[in-house]
């Protein structure tokens, strides 16, 4: 009976020390991931069909610039995040749609047509 106790504190404290970010934490990384050429955290944040269009392009942008990742608009409800941000490599702002899969927030590929609320 200890022992079960014993493991089922174990378990809880390992499942806390794992942080949830929010999706501007998540964009944040993804964005920086993609310029600085850092593949295994770029696949981690985004969906398997955005992470296969970013490593397609990705080496027009790969540099060790400071990324200065700022955001001006975001909008979220429970599974869904946008994040309107610039960054050092480009002139207008680009746009993240996040989605929330197994908890955790991941950049993902708009639906034709799809429109960001901004």
């Amino acid at each position: 009976m200890k022992r079960v106790l014993l493991y089922s504190i174990i378990i809880a404290l390992v499942a806390c020390n794992e942080k949830q970010m929010s999706h501007t934490e998540t964009a944040k990384i993804v964005a920086e991931s993609f310029y600085h050429d850092d593949k295994a955290t770029l696949e981690k944040y985004t969906t398997p069909d955005i992470y296969a269009n970013f490593i397609t392009i990705q080496d027009l942008y790969s540099g060790e610039e400071e990324v200065n990742f700022e955001i001006s608009e975001e909008q979220s409800n429970d599974q869904t995040a946008w994040v309107k941000f610039t960054t050092t490599f480009t002139d207008e702002p680009e746009t993240f749609k996040l989605v929330k899969q197994d908890g955790q927030w991941k950049v993902t590929e708009r639906s034709e047509g799809e429109r960001p609320p901004f």
